[in-house]
């Protein structure tokens, strides 16, 4: 990767180079011809991203943000949503990359489907720049899964191959709304309603925080049919073309589009529904389910955005400190930046590691191959790690801005941008709250806390000997101990304790990834997960060697 020293800043022209972690996660997880494809596709997105990609970005959030246009010049109302030709050209240049199609149809160069690991590899690299604009590809890959699981052959037909498009047809972009005023997280308040209009429906109500509005060829919308039940069980999803074949607009309105305080990219809006034709899609009775299952994939792909956001404060951290001078020294000559900029590389490591694990988990569930067992881990591990990785966005990008100093507060510098794009992640998808929600649902449903520590153990065992593994199992039994007191409390105790929990858990897995990849790949690894556990399971004593600055020459 090289680094381009401009007058007055550091610019890094590809990222994809130099990404040991992820090469080696596609090494180990993608077949001879599919590797090389990706890394040839990986490492061209990877410098289109740090490039122009990132310089679009940079305006779009300036200056070029999404605006309403309520009213044609004839008074009529059109609410369409205006973004900048630049973000166009981003949203057509990743799309053809198969971001989303190539997940559910064939690649033609290989004459079979690419797989979640290389698309949210692809979603990881476009986060280092636009994490804004990774909010609709997240979305358009919710709805790809939704067609595509459960949708009938004839909505499949009106939809599917659009939204898959890689500029072979026209792209129909997606989005999710669930979000309505009365109910927020609580989905089951909902009260869009669905009348019965011949073989179809009709939408009438209002979605509140509707993101990708706007821009989204077609809406996976839950609402509820007249004489359905209360709550969540009674909430059946439709498929909502934004637009008639005519090309009017489909009984649907925009009030408005958020204030937003980051991910400027993405127009937000409160949508309204005065008769939206709308398609069923699946079994009337389950749309809250295909919804969570929709939403499953949206926490991994937050996650894939906190780390690309992650990365991306680190690089410009280095960076910025192997340039800038002071009291005659550079400031990653400084025992303290090379302190910081340690446990940064280290946590950085072991949480992308950790995601693409969990990644592998999921793919397994989404072709139908995975166990009960597998199946509620994998919703405990995207839970954890989706709180985990999204506290750390902020973690990092307010690194960022401490090393650059006053200019890291300055709006000609990236991190200001990092910062505020980093703050949703943290809401989006579910808050650290809800997120401590499943962990009771998971505990108290399925005893998914004994699933976990079992999975744990055993993946611990097998790995070698050493001092660190010891201080893993101290930890481990720690929270054995910890979790079964916390299965048997009652609701109102395991609210408070939840999310303390879910970080030591989070924690846990981070760290046995870490000892798996040590005992894999040795060396740097090793000095990696070194300074993770010392670091997270804080075992240094206070005046013994600093870790981070005793093997900062190798791993940085």
């Amino acid at each position: 990767m090289k680094v381009l020293q401009e007058a007055d800043s550091v610019k890094i022209d590809n990222f994809f180079e130099n990404d040991e972690t992820l090469q080696l996660i596609l090494e180990e997880h993608l077949d001879g011809p599919f590797l090389n494809y990706a890394k040839r596709e990986l490492h061209a997105f990877g410098e289109l991203c740090a490039n122009e990609i990132d310089e679009r970005a940079k305006y779009t959030d300036r200056e070029g943000e999404p605006r309403l246009i309520q009213y044609d010049k004839f008074g009529e109302e059109v609410s369409e949503v205006w973004v900048n030709e630049g973000y166009r050209k981003t949203v057509q240049e990743t799309y053809d990359t198969g971001i989303v199609g190539y997940v559910h149809k064939e690649i033609p160069e290989l004459g079979h489907k690419g797989n979640y690991t290389y698309s949210f590899a692809q979603g990881y690299l476009l986060s280092h720049a636009e994490p804004g604009f990774h909010c609709p590809v997240t979305l358009t890959l919710a709805t790809a899964y939704l067609l595509d699981h459960y949708a009938d052959e004839h909505v499949k037909s009106l939809f599917l191959n659009n939204v898959c498009s890689t500029g072979e047809v026209p792209l129909y972009e997606g989005a999710t709304f669930l979000t309505e005023r009365q109910g927020g997280s609580d989905v089951g308040a909902n009260v869009v309603k669905a009348v019965q209009d011949g073989d179809h429906f009709r939408l009438f109500g209002e979605k509140y925080f509707a993101s990708n509005a706007g821009m989204a060829g077609v809406a996976m919308v839950l609402a509820r049919i007249d004489g359905a039940q209360d709550g969540s069980r009674g909430l059946t999803l439709f498929a909502v073309p934004w637009r008639t074949e005519d090309g009017k607009l489909n009984g649907l309105r925009i009030r408005r589009l958020k204030d937003k305080l980051g991910v400027r990219a993405v127009p937000s809006g409160e949508v309204e529904f005065d008769g939206a034709l709308a398609y069923v899609v699946g079994d009337q009775t389950k749309g809250f389910y295909y919804m969570m299952e929709a939403l499953n994939l949206s926490r991994i792909c937050n996650a894939v955005a906190s780390v690309g956001i992650m990365r991306r404060a680190l690089l410009e951290s280095k960076a910025y400190a192997t340039r800038r001078n002071a009291f005659d020294n550079r400031l990653i000559d400084y025992p303290m930046v090379k302190d910081t900029i340690g446990k940064m590389v280290a946590k950085l490591h072991v949480e992308v590691a950790t995601v693409f694990d969990l990644t592998q988990q999921y793919e397994r569930v989404t072709e139908g191959t995975a166990s009960d067992r597998e199946t509620i881990l994998n919703r405990l591990f995207i839970a954890l790690m989706k709180k985990e990785t999204a506290e750390q966005a902020i973690h990092f990008a307010h690194e960022a801005i401490e090393m650059h100093g006053g200019n890291g507060y300055i709006e000609d510098f990236v991190t200001p941008r990092l910062l505020r794009d980093a703050q949703v992640l943290t809401v989006w998808e579910g808050t650290a709250n809800i997120l401590g929600l499943e962990l009771i649902r998971l505990v108290n449903n399925y005893e998914a806390h004994k699933l976990f520590l079992d999975e744990m153990r055993n993946r611990l065992v097998i790995i070698h000997d050493s001092e660190m593994k010891k201080a893993v199992f101290v930890e481990l039994n720690k929270l054995s101990t910890d979790l079964t007191v916390f299965a048997n409390l009652d609701n109102a105790l395991q609210t408070l304790e939840a999310k303390g929990l879910m970080k030591r858990m989070a924690h846990l897995y981070e760290s046995i990834v870490a000892l798996e990849w040590a005992m894999k790949h040795g060396d740097k690894y090793e000095k990696l997960a070194d300074i993770y556990i010392e670091d997270t399971w804080s075992l240094r004593k206070l005046g013994t060697p600093m870790k981070t600055v005793e093997y900062f020459d190798e791993l940085i």
